[in-house]
Order: structure tokens, then sequence, then C-alpha cells
């Protein structure tokens, strides 16, 4: 079956995107509003945009109801940010910040998230997150500004905090780590089961 995303619903289009593009990684991203309130909110379309410099994208889908979630609204007024990684044990609490709070309420009170202070920018971030991005904004391209239209963050990262629980031989272990990723719907991924494959040696398959 063939779907025309000119011609079907946004919203159908999107369900076909989110079911099909799976696991997303999740920035469960802390920010500072203009006021001061530290917000905490999740995105899943999220990914590394650039390693030399250190860059993360994360895009907004457009809600109906506004032009902008509260984590955009954030980043147009302070420009940092706290990008951090959600482990399995993390993965209700995320959940539960996903609510629509008000902009004048933090997560981390209402939800009784502790937060860590950050080295380089004015944001804390989540204390039990085993990564932290701390970031500055670089630019916001805004793809469409229809309902479920897009909006791409693209964050400098300006320092990272890892866990010394997580890493081995100086690296992240993955089992360490124990990332979620999100699926459709309300559906959500461990990474329990992993498989190694090395990358194929060209020159001999084409011998």
């Amino acid at each position: 079956m063939n779907f025309d995303p000119i011609v079907i619903d946004p919203s159908a289009c999107y369900r076909l995107m989110v079911n099909s593009i799976t696991p997303r990684p999740i920035a469960w991203i802390s920010s500072l509003s203009q006021t001061g309130v530290l917000n905490l909110a999740p995105y899943s379309f999220f990914t590394v945009a650039s390693c030399n410099p250190p860059v993360l994208s994360v895009t907004q889908v457009n809600p109906r109801d506004r032009a902008a979630k509260d984590t955009l609204t954030n980043l147009r007024a302070t420009g940092e940010c706290v990008v951090n990684i959600v482990s399995e044990n993390l993965a209700a609490i995320m959940n539960a910040s996903c609510g629509d709070y008000p902009p004048d309420v933090s997560e981390f009170v209402a939800l009784g998230i502790e937060s860590a202070t950050s080295h380089q920018v004015r944001a804390a971030g989540v204390k039990e997150a085993n990564v932290r991005f701390e970031c500055k904004l670089r630019e916001i391209l805004e793809v469409s500004s229809l309902p479920m239209g897009g909006h791409m963050m693209l964050l400098d990262v300006v320092n990272i905090y890892v866990n010394e629980a997580v890493l081995v031989d100086g690296q992240i272990a993955p089992h360490l780590i124990d990332t979620v990723g999100k699926l459709g719907g309300d559906w959500y991924s461990t990474t329990h089961e992993r498989f190694e494959m090395q990358r194929p040696d060209v020159k001999n398959i084409l011998k």
C-alpha cells in the first residue's frame, strides 16, 4: 500500500512516520524560562547533527493549540538548555514530565525530580541522568509554522557530564547506560537485547 503524504491528513502522516522510524532516542530537555522557571520535557525527534563541532539536533513538532512548546519558547528567550539522556530507571518519571503542565509550573518541582547544577549553562540538569549535554542554542530552523509542522533546534554542546558508573575503559558501555527508545503511540523499547556486527572490509568483498 502506498500513501501520498500530500493527500493524507497530517496526523495520519505523523502516525506513519513515528510508527516506522523507530526506536528513537529521547532528549529529556531542561530549560529555564525568562522568569526563571526550570522546565523539563522529552523529545524523541533527536539525534547528533555534528561531532566537530559537537552539535545536537532536536525537532519540535508544532502543537495544535499554540505556536511553540515551552522548551522552544525558553530557548528563544535564554539560549541554553541541558539534554538529559533517559535510562530505563528514569522512564516512568520522564513519561510523567511529558504532561501539558502550565509554563509557570516546573516539572522538577511538580514531580519531585532532583536537579544538578550545570557547569557551563544556567539551566540545571536531571541529577540521576547518566549523561547530560549542556548546550547553547546555535540556530532554530523553521521547517513549517503549520500545526504539526517542525522547528529544528540545533544545539552547541559546551559540556558533557558522564556518570563514571557507566564507563568501561573510558567509554560508555551500552549495557550500563541502559537507554530507552521511543516507538509509536505510547510504546517504548529497551536496549536489553543487543547484537554486534563489525563493519565490512570492502577490499575483501571485492576480491
